[in-house]
């Protein structure tokens, strides 16, 4: 999933945005408000990180803003102002969350989960597909019993996919989702991804479970068999 995180502290910034990456996040990282408000305008998160004392626009601003343009995408905000008025300010702002530092990364990913689960979007513990499953808490892949070792990335694409599976999943929804704001659009690198994938998790099995349909997108199914739902599309792409 996709989130945006805006916090003008570098060496916080980047320590968060590598943490969350490394649990299959795609994040894009800002460093002032007013930056995280065109982001949050242009671009399809699933939740919005901000911290509260930023540059140009304050946190509580951007959450104001994001709300009254008719954004319900789930905020949490982080500051270091612990009295209850500040918390009020940015619930009332229409923040879904509030994190006080200094905090364990352990705790953030547990209330972006929650900001999830509230929204509707939480993954179930795990995702079968066929013989395919996925442990959305751990990781862990495997097929008809095999482990399939993934990197961050190779693993949120195939998330991403089971999460949706049975239906065909456009590039671009794909790209949306798991690749962030640095990702270049006329590359290959999803063609690539796919191809690693198909080689880890469909190479030496009766039935592929990735398939494309041309000019339309992917989807991951047990076509004829158990899983997700049968559907009809394309064979593999070499």
């Amino acid at each position: 999933m996709r989130l945006l995180l805006a916090e003008d502290d570098p060496q916080l910034r980047e320590a968060l945005a590598r943490g969350l990456r490394e649990q299959a996040f795609a994040v894009d990282a800002v460093a002032d408000g007013e930056r995280a408000l065109v982001q949050a305008v242009v671009q399809d998160y699933d939740a919005i990180v901000l911290d509260v004392l930023m540059p140009r626009r304050d946190g509580v601003e951007v959450c104001r803003e994001l709300r009254r343009r008719g954004s319900h995408v789930p905020v949490l905000l982080l500051t270091a102002r612990d009295a209850v008025e500040d918390r009020i300010t940015g619930l009332d702002a229409g923040a879904d969350d509030y994190l006080t530092k200094p905090f364990a990364f352990g705790e953030l990913l547990a209330r972006i989960r929650a900001l999830l689960r509230r929204r509707g979007e939480v993954l179930p513990a795990t995702l079968t597909v066929g013989d395919l499953t996925v442990d959305t808490r751990s990781h862990a892949v495997a097929r008809g019993g095999r482990p399939v070792p993934l990197t961050a990335r190779e693993y949120a694409f195939l998330e991403y996919l089971a999460h949706h599976a049975g239906r065909v999943v456009s590039r671009a929804e794909i790209t949306a989702h798991v690749w962030d704001e640095n990702h270049d659009p006329m590359s290959n690198v999803l063609d690539v991804y796919l191809s690693r994938l198909r080689r880890k998790v469909d190479d030496g099995e009766a039935a592929p479970l990735l398939h494309t349909r041309r000019g339309e997108g992917i989807v991951l199914a047990a076509l004829g068999g158990t899983g997700a739902a049968a559907t009809p599309v394309a064979g593999r792409v070499p």
